[in-house]
């Protein structure tokens, strides 16, 4: 396997679990502190990253949430924040311009602001009433799931939550085993697939996140391969005209509430397309981790796969993934 380290996998995923106490206590103060709306925004990839948890609290919970691009907001702001908001913001470099002209007017507005950065003492954490520092540490849903799901937990919404976050120590491990499991399907995808002129990504619930970033950040902004991605409900509404024999379909399904959708997808291009692809989380055994939790995982399992897309295509390609040509390169 290219670029694989199993050791560093483990270490990684580790360094944030073993601080499990210390992100819990963020969220067991803003619950102290109360709330109107929990309030996701940042940029790209990081907004991405955190959109499955809005639809964790929307589907299980009856608590307030809202998410808003951090360049939307700065121009349409969000009439339902309040000085009682916490809003949840995160930035691998702890300095994207919108995300950090974000921070600064949320604090002027006195929301209570929980930042998750990838390095310490950044720009944004200066922003912040609470935050975390990840590093190398992966995955930063992981870090979430500490935040939220202690919050759904002192909310009364996951009385499940301490057994699921103890379910999850082992999640290290079973993650790379997947990496090694998914690695020549996604090798051989990665040649078959990588030079097609059009493709379409397709995912639905907590998943639809995953196809979007994974489509823009990593196909398009890294590997420079033309992209649109479409989620499984509204790929009935036009863009399933674009669906022939010589078309590139991916198709990512998960386990969650919206995997119907998904299946819908799957019954249709089936047929259609000769260059269509499923990955599906369910072909992947995650070892100590209860079945009923799997559920809540789909977006962290999809991660790991994915990963291993874009580490072949970076070999078979000769393309690295840290290439920019314009992306923190110029003025725009």
């Amino acid at each position: 396997m290219v670029t694989f380290d199993e050791k560093a996998i483990i270490r990684n995923y580790e360094y944030i679990y073993n601080q499990r106490e210390t992100i819990e206590k963020i969220a067991d103060d803003v619950c102290a502190e109360g709330f109107d709306l929990l309030f996701f925004t940042s940029s790209g990839g990081s907004k991405a990253m955190m959109e499955p948890f809005n639809h964790y609290l929307n589907v299980y919970t009856k608590l307030p949430t809202d998410s808003m691009v951090s360049a939307d907001f700065l121009l349409t702001g969000c009439n339902r924040l309040t000085d009682k908001s916490v809003a949840f913001l995160t930035s691998k470099s702890g300095d994207t311009k919108e995300t950090i002209k974000c921070a600064e007017k949320l604090k002027e507005m006195g929301v209570r602001i929980v930042s998750v950065c990838g390095v310490e003492n950044s720009k944004l954490a200066a922003l912040s009433d609470y935050t975390f520092a990840y590093l190398d540490g992966r995955p930063q849903e992981l870090v979430f799931w500490f935040i939220i799901g202690k919050i759904m937990y002192n909310c009364g919404y996951f009385p499940d939550y301490p057994d699921f976050a103890d379910n999850l120590r082992g999640l290290g491990k079973a993650l790379a085993q997947v990496r090694i499991d998914c690695d020549e399907k996604c090798r051989k995808y990665a040649a078959d697939y990588g030079y097609e002129p059009y493709n379409i990504w397709i995912g639905s619930g907590d998943l639809w996140p995953t196809a979007y970033s994974y489509s823009m950040c990593v196909l398009e902004e890294s590997l420079w391969i033309r992209t649109k991605s479409v989620t499984s409900a509204e790929f009935f509404h036009g863009t399933l005209e674009l669906v022939d024999k010589d078309v590139c379909v991916t198709l990512i399904l998960g386990e969650g509430v919206t995997r119907s959708q998904d299946e819908r997808v799957r019954d249709f291009v089936k047929g259609l397309s000769d260059k269509f692809t499923c990955f599906d989380t369910k072909d992947y055994r995650l070892e100590g981790i209860k079945e009923e939790y799997r559920k809540y995982l789909s977006p962290i399992v999809m991660g790991a796969i994915l990963q291993r897309i874009g580490k072949n295509a970076e070999v078979l390609m000769d393309h690295s993934l840290e290439i920019r040509r314009y992306y923190r390169k110029s003025e725009y």
